[in-house]
């Protein structure tokens, strides 16, 4: 299927979420990337859980497992007292070597306009982790368009808009990246032509693929590998961009 690519997963989720009951270990997902020939995964914890230290814990676990495999991401509820929040991020940077923040509005009612959120960006710029926040469903703190303001405020931090706001705000998305250089576009839940749409009128060094749960991994590496789009321009999204946000 993959005919010499190389495919980065930038959207998957490990451990057990609270809202869904849902619960995802990391020999599962490998069997799952295995089986779409993907290589490399970024893991993030659900956006509803017990004890996000243990979901981080157990994210660490993997990443030290299979290094050549995932690499890790933190999730925080938004409204933990800061001095918590400040002190988890700097665990999982410096002790557990996570590579990017996931922020969740459509279960965290986080509103990124707010001077109060300043400083959730200003901490993951402060360890230099790409913010990863959930756009489409759980309007209106998900909206793509109000990721502008924290990204023109913070223009070193790059922020990357999951989802792509799904098909409804889709074009929020390349209006917020076309004005803003740091955002970024991660693609899975669009239909092809959306995707083509995204292309057109957004740089290929910003636009990442990500299935989102295991199920969805074929059908969404297979749908970029299958577009009628250059072949560097593949390349790009399937690897080249989050190697470099992410390592």
């Amino acid at each position: 299927m993959k005919d010499g690519f190389q495919l980065y997963d930038t959207h998957a989720h490990l451990g057990q979420a609270r809202h869904s009951g849902r619960r995802q270990d990391a020999d599962t997902l490998l069997r799952a990337m295995d089986a779409a020939q993907v290589d490399r995964a970024l893991l993030i914890p659900f956006p509803v859980v017990e004890d996000y230290r243990r979901e981080h814990d157990l994210i660490a676990a993997a990443v030290h497992r299979y290094p050549d495999r995932f690499a890790g991401a933190a999730c925080l509820h938004p409204f933990l007292p800061e001095d918590d929040f400040r002190a988890e991020m700097r665990r999982c940077a410096e002790v557990l070597g996570f590579r990017a923040l996931k922020l969740q509005p459509q279960y965290q009612a986080l509103n990124p306009v707010s001077p109060r959120s300043d400083f959730l960006f200003a901490c993951a710029l402060e360890h230099r982790l790409p913010v990863i926040v959930h756009t489409g469903s759980g309007a209106p703190f998900s909206l793509p368009s109000l990721y502008i303001m924290p990204a023109r405020k913070f223009p070193e931090l790059p922020i990357v808009l999951g989802h792509a706001g799904g098909s409804v705000y889709m074009l929020e998305t390349i209006v917020a990246a076309s004005v803003c250089p740091n955002i970024y576009i991660e693609l899975s839940s669009l239909m092809p032509h959306h995707i083509h749409e995204i292309i057109n009128r957004v740089p290929a060094e910003r636009l990442l693929a990500g299935s989102d749960l295991p199920e969805s991994l074929i059908t969404e590496m297979h749908k970029v590998l299958t577009m009628d789009i250059a072949e560097e321009t593949k390349r790009k999204i399937l690897w080249e961009n989050p190697r470099a946000l992410f390592g």
